[in-house]
């Protein structure tokens, strides 16, 4: 399936010069958004995957599906302030500023396998601060995958060394 024909470009949003992949458009055809699911998932079938990580909110929306088809939980990482129980924090740096990520303290035990997942690889500053809460925690990145890859932005050189899946590039 072309799964790119299931993502609306949108020019100039959400500021003048930004060109969006809007994925809504791909989660409201039940055969593609299944079919994307479904290829995340098949990539993560042989890595004896234990929990499946997503930082929110669209990690949420491609996390949650995979860790239920594989029959593993799913950890959410939020937004500073965001979970309501002890937590963990990486301070991150975005183009405009910082930002920090959060995940709780129990989230993770040591040695469990992990699938991080996310709709889209840009700068690679979200899912690098994701890896490192991971492992700071114990856990072992086994895979990391995205529906959409912005390759003029090289967010897959701060992931060097990792198994990186992304089912579409832009």
């Amino acid at each position: 399936m072309d799964l790119k024909q299931y993502v609306t470009i949108v020019q100039d949003w959400p500021k003048p010069g930004i060109v969006f992949k809007d994925i809504t458009t791909l989660m409201d055809n039940g055969a593609a958004y299944k079919y994307a699911t479904d290829q995340i998932v098949e990539y993560a079938r042989d890595k004896n995957i234990d929990l499946v990580v997503g930082p929110e909110a669209r990690g949420f929306i491609i996390g949650c599906p995979v860790a239920y088809s594989l029959e593993v939980g799913f950890a959410p990482v939020r937004k500073e302030g965001k979970l309501p129980r002890e937590t963990i924090k990486v301070e991150y740096g975005l183009e405009y500023g910082k930002d920090v990520l959060t995940i709780h303290k129990d989230a993770i035990k040591p040695g469990q396998r992990i699938l991080i997942t996310d709709d889209l690889l840009a700068t690679g500053g979200t899912i690098e601060a994701t890896i490192k809460l991971v492992e700071e925690l114990g856990g072992i990145v086994a895979g990391i995958a995205f529906l959409i890859e912005l390759t003029d932005l090289d967010g897959k050189d701060k992931l060097a060394g990792y198994d990186v899946l992304t089912l579409m590039s832009f």
